[in-house]
């Protein structure tokens, strides 16, 4: 059988306005079964999911995650001009073999492999918090999406690989 290797758009469910309107976010992604995709981009507000990961949607954009492939997704928000930031940053995120999935103005998404080690990233992107003002950075697949407290714990298995 020949594996489906065909883009397409999904839309993942990334909050909810104050208003009571649902959110979502057009992530590309590769069909691998029905309502299966492997993401082929860390998306930017959908938590929970990073680059690789193979997810299954469920109802109105709400997804799990069936296996996790390997990368921490990290965004910066910053009120700061995002070039200036990753240039500061270029060469210290080749070593952590980081990949940029998304760039504008005031934000940064990083998919970074998680052999790279939780140290050496929190020190690279705490020492950025402090270098520009107004700059704030978050995993978005560390921690349960819903309380965003309770870390999610897959780079355990992950790593024992």
């Amino acid at each position: 059988m020949e594996e489906n290797t065909e883009r397409t758009m999904i839309q993942l469910w990334a909050g909810q306005r104050a208003d009571g309107e649902l959110v979502f976010e057009q992530v590309p992604a590769i069909m691998k079964g029905e309502n299966c995709y492997q993401l082929l981009l860390s998306p930017v507000f959908a938590k929970g999911a990073a680059k690789h990961d193979l997810i299954r949607i469920q109802m109105a954009g709400k997804f799990i995650v069936e296996k996790h492939n390997g990368y921490l997704c990290v965004r910066v928000f910053s009120r700061s001009n995002t070039e200036r930031i990753h240039q500061s940053m270029e060469k210290s995120l080749l070593l952590l073999k980081a990949e940029l999935d998304h760039k504008n103005e005031r934000l940064l998404v990083y998919s970074i492999p998680v052999e790279s080690g939780f140290d050496a990233i929190e020190s690279l992107f705490n020492t950025l918090s402090k270098g520009f003002e107004q700059t704030q950075w978050l995993y978005s697949n560390v921690y349960d999406p819903d309380d965003g407290q309770t870390p999610l714990n897959w780079w355990h298995d992950y790593l024992a690989k």
